[in-house]
């Protein structure tokens, strides 16, 4: 007779009677002279010091399951894993009383038997985790709208113009300027700030006026301003707060406001 089931509990037939454990063993049964049931609960059992692993015959464990393979070809790779894990403990644990002792053993030597017990856990409880997700998989659905379209990037407001053409005008404006005269060593000059640039422009093009870049770049009293003053009309391009115009090729560039600028 092999292992039974009492009340949910696992049962198996030791010496002193029949014996449960709290959970339900997985592996098939295996019946030795002083034990019959299934070979997790036999772990279970020696684990307890319920059973003397010296009386147990590993030999006889190892022969039944792979004749139980063999002619059954009924195990999965689950409990064949599980079964490796197992018998590897029972081994540890009976070779650990029967062969000597070291006379000081290491305390600090980390114990095999309990590793393979934790690894035996985790595998247990990844089993399980996996069981239960393979249950749940395909109950819920999950939609997902496609997100919306990309707008389209605003153009910066060069109307016909270049950037080589801008470029150009600015090389143009440096080189016409001379370096920083000498006695700026001693006297620290004025520089425009890139605000300051900004406002300049919009005030040469309100109300609707056009002015020629050139001009404005003319109005530069230093390198410093020059720069200051073609950084400032890339950001109002940038902001499409004016806009560059050029009739053809090399023309003179001109600077206006953007149209919804004028009709505010």
């Amino acid at each position: 007779m092999g292992g039974e089931r009492r009340h949910g509990l696992a049962l198996a037939l030791a010496p002193g009677g029949p014996m449960t454990v709290p959970f339900r063993p997985t592996l098939p049964p295996v019946r030795l002279p002083l034990f019959e049931g299934p070979l997790d609960l036999l772990l279970y059992l020696i684990e307890r010091n319920d059973l003397d692993i010296t009386q147990i015959s590993l030999a006889q464990v190892t022969a039944q399951y792979l004749e139980y393979v063999t002619i059954l070809q009924a195990l999965t790779l689950d409990q064949l894993a599980e079964y490796l894990v197992i018998a590897a403990k029972l081994l540890y644990i009976k070779s650990s009383l029967l062969l000597p002792r070291p006379p000081e053993p290491d305390e600090q030597e980390e114990d095999i038997g309990e590793a393979l017990v934790e690894q035996l856990k985790a595998y247990r409880l990844f089993r399980m985790l996996a069981r239960r997700l393979a249950e749940r998989e395909g109950f819920t659905a999950y939609g997902r709208t496609a997100p919306p379209p990309r707008p389209e990037a605003p153009g910066i407001g060069l109307e016909g113009v270049r950037l080589e053409d801008l470029l150009r005008l600015a090389r143009r404006a440096l080189l016409a300027h001379p370096e920083t005269p000498t006695i700026d060593r001693f006297l620290t000059p004025y520089r425009l700030t890139i605000h300051e640039a900004i406002e300049r422009i919009l005030k040469a093009v309100r109300d609707g006026q056009r002015v020629a870049l050139s001009h404005l770049l003319q109005e530069a009293e230093t390198r410093y301003d020059l720069i200051a003053l073609f950084l400032g009309l890339l950001e109002l391009l940038k902001q499409r707060r004016v806009v560059a115009h050029q009739g053809r090729l090399f023309d003179e560039i001109y600077i206006e406001l953007y149209p919804s600028d004028i009709a505010a």
